[in-house]
C-alpha cells in the first residue's frame, strides 16, 4: 500500500486523519512543519503528501512551491488541506502545482476518495503503445515525453491529460468529459481545475513550441490538434 506523509500541525486533526488512513491500509508518517517534512522526505520519499496550508514557519503553499521547483521532488503528488475555501485560494493552490485541494471540514470518506484518485493519476498507464504526433512522443511504459528529441517534464496530472488528448486527436472535449476521463467520474474536482492543468500542460510544452497543439475551442472545450 502507498506511503503518505501527513504534514499537519494540529495534533487532533493529525491523529484523526492518520487513523483513517491507517485503517484504509496506508502507511502514514507525520510532520508538524515544513522543516520536519523536509527531513522526512530526505529520509524516504512518500507516494503522496497531505499538506496543510497553515503551518508554523514556512506555510504549506510556499513549501509546496519549493517542492515543485526541486527536480528531486517535483513529481511528488500533493493534496492541500485547508480551511480556506475561496475560489481564489483553490486556484492558487492548484497553480503552484498541488494535485488536489480539500477544504476543511471534510469527511474521511471524501479524503480517501481523493487520495485514491490522485495516486491513480500519478501512475503511468501500463502496457500501452507509444503515441507520436507532430514531433511529440509519449511513451506510457517509460513514462517519458519527448518533443523533437528533447525531453519534456510534466507533472502526473498533466501527463495523464496529455496522454488522453494525444490518444483522441482532433476531438473536442468539454471540461466535464476531461474530468471524467482524466480525473475519474467519482472524483470531487471542480471544472475550473481543468483550465489550471491545461495552462500548466501548455507551459511544459512551450519550450519546444508544441504548446499550440493543445487548442481551446471557444464555448466547447479543448482538443489536441494532429493536423
Amino acid at each position: 500500500m502507498a506511503s503518505i506523509l501527513l504534514v499537519e500541525d494540529e495534533e487532533a486533526i493529525r491523529e484523526m486523519i492518520a487513523m483513517s488512513l491507517e485503517r484504509a491500509g496506508y502507511r502514514v508518517r507525520h510532520a508538524e512543519s515544513a522543516e520536519d517534512a523536509d527531513a522526512a522526505i530526505r529520509l524516504s520519499q512518500p507516494d503522496l503528501i497531505l499538506l496543510d496550508w497553515m503551518l508554523p514557519g514556512e506555510n504549506g503553499i510556499d513549501f509546496a512551491r519549493r517542492l515543485k521547483r526541486d527536480r528531486a521532488t517535483r513529481d511528488l503528488p500533493i493534496i492541500m488541506l485547508t480551511a480556506r475555501d475561496a475560489e481564489a485560494d483553490r486556484v492558487k493552490g492548484l497553480d503552484i502545482g498541488a494535485d488536489d485541494y480539500v477544504a476543511k471540514p471534510f469527511s474521511p470518506k471524501e479524503l480517501l476518495a481523493r487520495i485514491k484518485a490522485v495516486l491513480r493519476r500519478a501512475q503511468p498507464a501500463a502496457g500501452d503503445q507509444p503515441v507520436e504526433i507532430r514531433g511529440l512522443r509519449l511513451d506510457p511504459v517509460s513514462h517519458r515525453i519527448a518533443a523533437d528529441g528533447r525531453a519534456v517534464t510534466l507533472g502526473p496530472t498533466e501527463y495523464r491529460l496529455l496522454h488522453f488528448l494525444m490518444t483522441h486527436p482532433d476531438r473536442v472535449f468539454n471540461r466535464a468529459q476531461l474530468l471524467d476521463n482524466v480525473w475519474g467520474a467519482n472524483v470531487y474536482v471542480e471544472e475550473r481545475t481543468v483550465d489550471v492543468h491545461v495552462r500548466r500542460l501548455r507551459k511544459g510544452l512551450a519550450p519546444t513550441g508544441h504548446d499550440d497543439l493543445v487548442q481551446t475551442v471557444r464555448g466547447a472545450g479543448y482538443r489536441f490538434s494532429a493536423e
